[in-house]
């Protein structure tokens, strides 16, 4: 990981455009190739940022990242006040609380809760940035990624695209669909992940333990 804390403005050109002015920022490049700017509030969300696959290209005081749409995130550096490099080795991922893992174990045993004809291919499905909670396939044979939480928001519905670039890149598995399961997923997330194809699936923890019951149900 590069770090770099620079005097800058940040572009941001592609199906929309954004600008930030002139400002004392932090540049981040991820060994995975992705470019984030954050500033010193706004907490853990990057103001910009574009993600792999990309390229990034340095010139002296203009860094420019594009990826294969042709939308560019263009970095135009005043001074640079810290510049380091970072080895962080291999991560071992996050580790789901005990209701996301369960969620995941009942959801593999029972694959068809997400429709009929599905099949499971393998539980914590490696990639590498990280294992894919459940690798399926479709009643048609087509390859699907399911990413599981106990509350779905954007950062879960950024980790699947992640997996998706990943994953189609591999021509024995593309086409890979993308399915975002939780028990709760929020407005904006659900937003997002329709936007970018991605199905979302609301799951039923006590339907799916076989212990759902209407004894107290008004409706």
């Amino acid at each position: 990981m590069r770090l770099v804390v620079a005097r800058c403005q940040v572009d941001y050109v592609g199906r929309l455009t954004a600008h930030l002015p002139m400002a004392n920022r932090v540049l981040m490049v991820k060994a995975d190739g992705s470019v984030l700017v954050h500033s010193d509030g706004g907490s853990y969300k990057p103001l910009n940022w574009m993600s792999p696959p990309c390229w990034l290209i340095e010139d002296p005081d203009i860094w420019t990242v594009q990826n294969k749409a042709g939308e560019k995130l263009v970095i135009t550096i005043d001074e640079v006040m810290h510049d380091s490099k970072h080895d962080l080795g291999v991560d071992p991922g996050l580790q789901k609380d005990g209701v996301e893992a369960h969620l995941q174990e009942l959801l593999a045993e029972h694959i068809k809760t997400l429709g009929d004809g599905y099949t499971l291919v393998r539980r914590e499905y490696p990639t590498a940035i990280g294992p894919v909670d459940i690798m399926a396939r479709d009643a048609d044979g087509g390859s699907v990624a399911v990413e599981i939480k106990r509350r779905g928001e954007i950062d879960g519905v950024e980790q699947l695209t992640r997996y998706l670039e990943l994953l189609n890149r591999d021509p024995l598995l593309a086409p890979v669909q993308g399915v975002f399961a939780a028990q709760v997923i929020k407005p904006q997330a659900r937003v997002l992940a329709e936007d970018r194809g991605i199905r979302c699936v609301v799951l039923d923890y006590d339907a799916l333990r076989g212990t759902d019951s209407d004894e107290f149900r008004l409706f």
